[in-house]
């Protein structure tokens, strides 16, 4: 048998060189020389028209053996196709908080890679917070919790209640609500059209020399759709390295995979998520009033209560977990569905719980391997370098958390 630990990278299917995107030394005047990466980010490869296309060894696999589930299975559509430099662009506003109307907040406050492309809160912090991750105070705290941002290229809705039928319809969102970015279309680009560097990085990007809102949203689609996880542990395993996974974890797939658990029929391979919204009936926190999830922007009252089925690709990096952060930690998360399924709500919501929600009566060692083989799900690979300094001359936000290794299972607590 051969070895396929991290055989993607061996054939050479993803990055062709290192991801070192336009940084400059602190020291350094801003506009000395900047110029956006002309290479592809981890898990990309530029094709002939130099665009980024994603390649995985899921892609071959025939798509045909996709509608029977199983694992050795195609991958879905997905969006790439986006020059390098329009993904570096895209990486640059991500972490700029010149986005928002007071300069304050930027898209990393909420999603930044030291928490997984999450925040580590329960719930959100809008603007006027102050710090990052746990420790941000002072500001609005919002009714959700940031979810994390990996394969998004697949996605086909956002939000957790599904109510954006793009990327780019989720940014716009974001940057004009009040208690988020509270700005508009036209201030952004008032003000990144008055930052020379920033016009002369969207020149290099799209090839125009007035910066459009359009735009804006590209990059920030582009550098998005490039937060790839396809090679974990539990992947190398799957494409055929027995030794990827140990015995524990193996137990934890049989598991996640049994008719009992059904964790399998919401959350699945490869990406770990079906996309769609489902009931599961998780309390909602005592300062908060019932969240009606999807079937808000719906209408529709069988999806009371329903909320996006998150992916669980590097889920041990991202606590807490629910929509509202109800979950501190993975084995709290598990216990709900196995000793509380779907049931934490009063009858009085008149829920439709999703018919996969059942009682597992898991053991106590079938819930450790569970969380076991959970932590094999980790590959955080293609994280972001974070800018040492931004276009705008504003403050780069930082954290000082210690991250755990990528793919230590050790990392559920």
């Amino acid at each position: 048998m051969p070895n396929f630990k991290n055989i993607a990278f061996a054939l050479g299917l993803l990055s062709t060189g290192v991801w070192t995107l336009g940084t400059c030394s602190p020291g350094m005047a801003a506009e000395a020389g900047i110029k956006l990466s002309n290479q592809c980010p981890p898990y990309f490869s530029v094709d002939q028209d130099g665009l980024c296309r994603l390649r995985s060894l899921y892609d071959l696999y025939p798509s045909a053996n996709a509608k029977w589930g199983g694992y050795r299975v195609a991958l879905p559509a997905r969006r790439d196709g986006f020059t390098p430099q329009q993904i570096d662009l895209g990486r640059y506003l991500f972490f700029d908080p010149v986005l928002s109307h007071d300069g304050a907040l930027s898209c990393a406050h909420c999603h930044h890679p030291d928490y997984s492309m999450s925040d580590g809160r329960p719930r959100s912090m809008g603007r006027d917070g102050v710090g990052l991750g746990p420790s941000r105070h002072g500001g609005e705290e919002l009714p959700r919790a940031a979810p994390t941002l990996w394969n998004l290229a697949f996605g086909e809705s956002f939000f957790w209640d599904g109510r954006a039928g793009s990327l780019e319809e989720q940014i716009k969102v974001v940057i004009t609500t009040q208690e988020e970015m509270a700005t508009s279309p036209q201030e952004v680009v008032e003000k990144l059209n008055a930052i020379r560097l920033y016009r002369t990085l969207f020149h290099q990007a799209f090839a125009t020399e007035v910066i459009t809102f359009a735009q804006v949203q590209t990059a920030l689609v582009a550098f998005e759709t490039s937060l790839i996880s396809l090679n974990s542990r539990y992947d190398n395993y799957i494409h055929g390295a027995s030794e990827a996974l140990n015995a524990q974890e193996i137990n934890g797939l049989h598991v996640f995979r049994s008719f009992a658990s059904r964790c399998s029929q919401c959350h699945t391979p490869p990406l770990f998520t079906s996309g769609q919204v489902a009931t599961t009936g998780v309390s909602t926190p005592d300062d908060l009033v019932f969240d009606r999830g999807a079937e808000t922007p719906t209408g529709e009252p069988t999806l009371r209560g329903a909320f996006k089925v998150p992916s669980l690709r590097n889920i041990a990096m991202a606590a807490p977990y629910m929509h509202a952060g109800q979950s501190p930690t993975l084995s709290e998360a598990i216990e709900f569905y196995n000793n509380t399924p779907g049931h934490a709500v009063s009858d009085r919501q008149d829920l439709r719980i999703h018919w996969h929600i059942n009682d597992p009566n898991l053991s106590a060692s079938e819930v450790q391997d569970l969380a076991a083989f959970l932590g094999a799900l980790t590959d955080e690979t293609a994280l972001p370098q974070i800018p040492e300094y931004l276009p705008s001359g504003k403050t780069v936000p930082r954290t000082t958390r210690t991250v755990q290794p990528s793919g230590d299972s050790n990392a559920i607590k």
